[in-house]
C-alpha cells in the first residue's frame, strides 16, 4: 500500500533567470518587441515631427528650432537622443521584421541559420543606426 501512496513534491525554487544565458537570437526578438513597444509609445512624437515639418515654412523652421534650441524644459540634445531611439527602434524592428519574414518563407529555423540571421540583423541595424545619429548629431 506505501507503493501506491504519491510523494509530495518539495518547496518549489524560484529560478534565477539572471543564470540562464539567452541566445542571441531570443535577444533579437526581445529587442524586436522593446523597439515595438518604443515606436507606438512615441507616436504621438512622430505625429507632431510629422506635422510640424509638413505643415508650413514657418512650422518646419520652428521644427527645425527644437532639434538645436530644445522643446520647452528639454534641450536640443535630449530631442535628439528621443529622435536616436526613434531612428534605432525602427531599424532595428524593421531589419528584425525582415528576418522573420525570410525565416518563415524559406523555412530555416536551424540553430545555426537563426544565430547568423541574428547577428547580420544586429550588425545592419547597429550599422545603420550609427550613421543615421552621426548625420543627427552634425558629425558630417
Amino acid at each position: 500500500m506505501a507503493d501506491t501512496l504519491k510523494q509530495r513534491p518539495g518547496p518549489m525554487r524560484l529560478i534565477d533567470a539572471t543564470q540562464y544565458r539567452l541566445p542571441l537570437a531570443a535577444k533579437l526578438s526581445i529587442l524586436h518587441r522593446a523597439s515595438g513597444i518604443i515606436m507606438f509609445v512615441l507616436l504621438p512624437f512622430i505625429i507632431w515631427m510629422f506635422d510640424k515639418s509638413v505643415s508650413s515654412e514657418a512650422s518646419y523652421e520652428d521644427f527645425t528650432a527644437v532639434f538645436t534650441h530644445g522643446f520647452g524644459p528639454f534641450p536640443g540634445v535630449f530631442v535628439k537622443l528621443v529622435v536616436l531611439a526613434l531612428i534605432w527602434s525602427y531599424l532595428h524592428h524593421f531589419c528584425a521584421g525582415v528576418r522573420h519574414l525570410w525565416m518563415d518563407a524559406t523555412h530555416s529555423v536551424t540553430k545555426e541559420q537563426g544565430k547568423s540571421s541574428a547577428v547580420v540583423s544586429f550588425a545592419i541595424s547597429l550599422l545603420l543606426t550609427v550613421a543615421l545619429g552621426a548625420k543627427l548629431f552634425g558629425l558630417f
